[in-house]
């Protein structure tokens, strides 16, 4: 028997509320959710356990998200990284587009809606180049592309 590979999704968060409720529903929607309190912990998590996708807070202590997007940017890691903001505004839509984000939710958001664009993104990332699904932006609603 061959072990299916639960997609690993990485949630950088530092509210415990909303921590615990992507967790719960990431796991009900087939994810394995690993988990990051801060900015530090998320870059650590990222590099040596190479997750399939990133749900990135901005506000996060010591590195905030940004940093975190733009160090990632800067080693030119292919991690898809979904933002999620309580900011709406079109200069961080931009900046989330100018470091390579796939995804911009504002807070609060749908979560079947994060849940969905996680999964385009998880799919597009596991099946490669040659497919014919739609982005994570088309999913959430938000154009990066």
């Amino acid at each position: 028997m061959v072990a299916h590979h639960k997609p690993r999704v990485l949630i950088a968060e530092d509210d415990p509320d909303t921590l615990v409720i992507l967790r719960i529903n990431l796991i009900a929607a087939g994810f394995e959710p690993m988990l990051a309190g801060d900015g530090h912990t998320a870059l650590e998590r990222i590099a040596s356990e190479s997750p399939d996708a990133v749900l990135l807070d901005v506000m996060l202590p010591g590195i905030d998200g940004w940093q975190v997007l733009e160090q990632l940017h800067a080693k030119g890691d292919p991690v898809p990284v979904i933002i999620c903001s309580g900011k709406d505004n079109i200069l961080d839509l931009q900046r989330a587009r100018d470091l390579g984000a796939v995804a911009y939710l504002v807070k609060p958001f749908d979560i079947d809606r994060l849940i969905e664009a996680t999964s385009e993104v998880v799919g597009l990332r596991q099946a490669g180049p040659a497919t014919e699904q739609g982005t994570a932006a088309d999913a959430d609603g938000v154009e990066l592309a």
